[in-house]
């Protein structure tokens, strides 16, 4: 039995990459234990779904770039200890750090050094990340400090997975090898997402309302406030549209104000923070996707991961023009809008609810595209992967990488 520790600075079960991830490996008969944050309400050990947790306490206020800084420190410590506690009692042969930080890598030192293969999981890239947040340059020092630390990160890694292509390209373009680096989607699972396995009793519509559906983080950059505008120009051709919100973040409350200010309030509906159960019934009960990412160094290279949630259940997303999602779909095969822009939104809405002949055939295009990139084969090029890992380091190189499906955009 392959025996890997995951380190992640988050918490679990609730991210959902790290939770799908470690129980795919589970399945395939692997043991996995996880060292993550712990929420007040969270015992310090228990397992689910097979996955062993172990969870530590800090205090996650997010105040600045400090405490930042502080909590990452701390962690990075505090978990450097407690796997190397574990290794103690259980060689592990991977240890699986998912980032952020990058430097959370190295609390896999002493495994590292007791012969254990090491995987980075590259969520997000850090630099454009932390450029986007706090508005800096490329070339600031402390963005050139973030490429420094995710250049020696990846160097430390024996294996490097990242979700989408132009991530992979970002990576290779700042010294990764290609041979080291490899995608692994955020693809949903069909367990939770498709029709048939969703319960209808955890949401229930008002039949003759025109549902619009938001899910995810409510931070500036994921455009929820383009989204609201949006629906304001539309009341007037559609009075009967909603705007379901499932999340929460630091941009909740200036968005909470704009609706109100909007007068939309009855239109606008925040249901905060729930299991992916419930959004994957959500899902279910609205007319239309809705991802308003606004373009910046971040969001132009991000693939979200809503996209799927949408297809696997047949329903058309509107999608902000960027790169990273010009990687898997091309125009007709999903509904494009101009980035931060709520009259190309609305526009983009409007055709939807106004031509449900041509809506059908964008969607059947984009089932088309995201049939490529279900979990199922995703969860079998990850169990590939750390199979080879552990079995023929060696033959890493020639791992295979499922290439991108015929008739997308590139």
């Amino acid at each position: 039995m392959i025996r890997i520790a995951a380190v992640v600075f988050s918490n679990y079960p609730a991210d959902t990459r790290v939770r799908r991830e470690s129980e795919a490996l589970v399945q395939a008969g692997m043991s996995v234990d996880v060292i993550c944050v712990k929420k007040p309400e969270e015992p310090h050990f228990e397992e689910y779904n097979g996955v062993r947790i172990h969870r530590i306490n800090i205090s996650r206020k997010r105040a600045g770039k400090l405490q930042y800084i502080w909590e990452y420190g701390f962690f990075l410590v505090a978990a450097a200890l407690k796997l190397s506690r574990l290794f103690l009692k259980t060689r592990f042969d991977v240890v699986h750090v998912h980032n952020m930080p990058d430097i959370l890598v190295f609390t896999a030192l002493f495994p590292k050094l007791t012969g254990s293969a090491i995987i980075l999981d590259l969520h997000d890239p850090m630099p454009e990340l932390f450029a986007t947040k706090y508005g800096k340059s490329p070339m600031h020092p402390a963005i050139r400090a973030l490429k420094y630390l995710e250049k020696i990160s990846i160097r430390f890694a024996d294996l490097v997975l990242t979700p989408n292509v132009s991530f992979r390209n970002l990576f290779i373009s700042r010294g990764c090898p290609a041979s080291k680096i490899h995608i692994v989607m955020n693809s949903p699972v069909e367990e939770i997402y498709e029709s048939k396995n969703v319960d209808p009793d955890l949401h229930k519509p008002v039949p003759s309302d025109f549902v619009l559906l938001y899910s995810g983080y409510i931070i500036e950059h994921n455009g929820l406030d383009v989204a609201i505008r949006a629906v304001s120009r539309l009341k007037e051709r559609i009075p009967n549209v909603v705007l379901d919100v499932y999340g929460r973040g630091n941009f909740m409350d200036e968005c909470m104000k704009l609706a109100g200010d909007l007068r939309l309030n009855g239109s606008i509906r925040f249901h905060g923070l729930v299991p992916q159960e419930k959004i994957a019934a959500a899902v279910s009960a609205s007319h239309v996707g809705v991802i308003p990412n606004r373009s910046n160094p971040f969001t132009d290279l991000n693939f979200p991961t809503r996209i799927f949630e949408f297809l696997i259940q047949e329903k058309p997303v509107i999608v902000p023009k960027t790169r990273g999602i010009q990687d898997y779909f091309s125009d007709g095969t999903i509904h494009f809008f101009d980035p931060g822009n709520p009259d190309s939104l609305a526009e983009k809405l409007l055709e939807i609810h106004s031509d449900p002949e041509r809506t059908r055939e964008v969607v059947k295009k984009g089932v088309a595209v995201y049939s490529g990139y279900r979990w199922a084969s995703q969860k079998k090029h990850l169990v590939n992967l750390v199979t080879t890992l552990v079995a023929h380091p060696d033959r890493m190189e020639a791992a295979h990488q499922p290439e991108l499906q015929k008739g997308m955009g590139v």
